[in-house]
Order: C-alpha cells, then structure tokens, then sequence
C-alpha cells in the first residue's frame, strides 16, 4: 500500500512539473498576443502582417528573439529590423501612421524571393543569404507593408484575414515549447515529442564502461591480465640414499 501511494506522489511531481515548464518557457505566441491584420497570400508565397500596439521595434525584436534565436538578425534600429528562422523572414516595421505601433510581418522564403527588392534587403541581410535567395534578375520592387502603396508586390494583394487565414498564419518562433535536455546534449528533437531528441554529433552519452578505462570498485579484470599457468604431472617419493 505505502509503495503504491509512493508511487501515485512521483507520476503527480512528474506531472506537475512538465506543466510549469510548458507554461512558463518562452514569450507569448504572436496569434495569441497581437491581432492579425493583413494578409497576402498567392500559393507558397505568403505575407502575414500582425500589429503590436505601443511596442517599438526593438522591443519587439527583443521579444521575439527571446522565444528563439535567430539564424540572422539585422542590427538594432528603431525603423526596421529583420530576424531570419529558418524560411521565415520577420520584417518589424514602425508604423508610419502609429509611430509608437510595430508591424510584424512574417513572410515566406518564396514571398521574399518573388516581391521584395534584392537592393533594399542588402542593408539588413548578409550578401551570402541574398545571394542564395536571388537570380540575376529576380526579386521586385518590394520593400515592406509599411510601402506597399509605393513599392507595390508583384504578385497578390494584401486584403483582411479570413477565419481560415488566422489558423494558417505561422507562429512566433521556432520552438516555444519547454526543452528537456539530458547531459551531454543540447539540442531538442523537431519531431514533436517532448522527450524527441536530435543527438549530437560530438556530445557523449553517459555509459558504464567496464575493462580498460576502468580504475573503479566494479571494474572487471583487464585483459592484460594474464591467466596464472600451472603444471601437471604425478609425484614421486624417494628414499634417503636412493635415488
């Protein structure tokens, strides 16, 4: 019965502690947080617009960057920032007509490639990724939703979100989920699973060895060791003055 109830004490523990971390790791999700104003949408090539009221744009980035760091970000500017993760490119814009809002604008890697200006995104992007995101002659006149009635996309227009458009629209960050990590390894599983792990290539694992590497109390003997020899043979008696 005490085991049992010993029992019942750990899984409630167990549980409670998976809660608060669920709970408490990471900033708020953008769909949650801050309304979704705009979209732009054409196939792959997708333009989500969110507004965060009385936030700067380094506020915003601050927040955003603390749910998930990002591959690359832009320097610290009061205008216009970008943070790159993964094939998601989050364009913060101060709002011309609300300076003291912050338009979120999460785009596509294909929204990037088909609208936006290679020109204009070479002050906030490195020349590697630009490189890799343009041809020759690719891109558009694009600079931001703040401009789009002046440098208007090449494909699609923005138009109010939809029912269907608020649950399609991309989340914060990459993982905003609490992480469960083991020694030796620092990074956490993209499959979902809470305790999914991606192993890393040059981390160890904890292990019991025995041999060798030993020295311990439990150690078994080396094999360097060598088995100890013995002789068979009868014994003879012999009698004094006679052999």
């Amino acid at each position: 019965m005490k085991e049992r109830s010993f029992l019942t004490i750990k899984v409630l523990l167990v549980v409670s502690l998976f809660v608060s971390l669920l709970s408490g790791c990471g900033a708020p999700n953008v769909t949650d947080t801050y309304p979704l104003e705009s979209v732009n949408r054409d196939g792959n090539a997708t333009s989500y617009v969110y507004r965060a009221a009385d936030k700067s744009v380094p506020e915003v980035a601050d927040e955003l960057m603390s749910a998930g760091t990002p591959d690359q970000s832009s320097p610290v500017d009061n205008e216009r920032m970008f943070l790159v993760y993964g094939d998601e490119y989050y364009h913060l814009q101060q709002d011309p007509q609300k300076p003291e809002d912050t338009l979120i604008e999460i785009d596509s890697k294909e929204y990037v490639q088909r609208n936006y200006d290679s020109s204009f995104l070479q002050g906030y992007l490195t020349a590697v990724l630009i490189g890799n995101l343009f041809d020759t002659f690719g891109g558009g006149s694009y600079r931001g939703y703040t401009s789009k009635d002046v440098y208007k996309p090449r494909e699609g227009n923005y138009r109010k979100p939809t029912s269907q458009d608020k649950k399609a629209a991309p989340p914060l960050t990459v993982d905003r989920s609490g992480k469960i990590t083991r020694r030796g390894q620092d990074k956490v599983g993209t499959g979902g699973g809470l305790f999914q792990r991606t192993p890393d290539n040059g981390g160890t694992r904890g292990s019991i060895e025995r041999g060798e590497r030993g020295g311990g109390l439990f150690d078994s003997p080396k094999r360097s060791y060598k088995k100890p020899k013995t002789r068979t043979g009868s014994g003879k008696i012999y009698r004094r003055g006679r052999r």
